[in-house]
């Protein structure tokens, strides 16, 4: 399914069909405030095993992260943290950051792995706020990567991932041109703020 929309005039019907689609297991392909990513319902089993065989790894050893809708829904994955990292968070999101934080024991159990860091986004995309407020849960995430494209690293517009990736997913969600870059990632286990990637993001101070 391809499904265009406008972030500047969201159809909400066509978040529904999107939802209904996440409900039932589906894989996903949607505009975030960087790339485009894939993403599936973070409590769907079936889904995440797909999306991991979709990267061509065992769920495992998969490091996706969690999209929120804002960050009053962290306390149930992420394990408290101090203030100053509230702080800073408060700050950078929404935007374009991958925060790494240490995962309570909910995760292990969906990964089937001892995942103990797990990173949340919270993306300045009003396509991706709509569909994680809509679902109710996180979206498990991890961004589209084109493995035969040297200089192009990451698919922007959506008409070309149609092409390779039609078959693959249950649906592709036309939002515009994506970015080139991925987001920033910065670690802040253990209360240290340590920037692993940089990417569109410029940390605030």
């Amino acid at each position: 399914m391809y499904i265009s929309i406008n972030p500047d005039n969201i159809n909400h019907r066509h978040i529904e069909e999107i939802v209904d689609l996440l409900n039932k297991d589906g894989v996903i392909i949607y505009p975030t405030d960087t790339v485009y990513a894939l993403g599936c319902k973070l409590t769907s089993k079936k889904a995440l095993n797909a999306m991991a065989h979709l990267k061509g790894i065992k769920l495992n050893k998969a490091n996706f992260a969690l999209v929120f809708d804002s960050m009053s829904n962290l306390s149930e994955y992420v394990k408290q943290f101090d203030r100053p990292i509230f702080k800073l968070l408060n700050r950078a999101l929404p935007g374009p950051f991958t925060f790494i934080m240490e995962a309570t024991n909910a995760l292990p159990k969906l990964f089937d792995s001892n995942k103990k860091e797990v990173g949340i986004r919270i993306p300045d995309n009003p396509i991706a706020m709509e569909i994680v407020k809509a679902l109710g849960v996180p979206l498990a995430t991890t961004s589209l990567y084109d493995e035969n494209d040297d200089i192009m690293e990451y698919y922007i517009d959506a008409s070309e991932i149609l092409e390779d990736y039609e078959d693959k997913v249950d649906a592709i969600v036309d939002g515009g041109l994506g970015k080139l870059y991925g987001s920033t990632v910065v670690s802040c286990i253990s209360g240290q703020v340590e920037i692993i990637r940089q990417g569109l993001g410029e940390l605030p101070v």
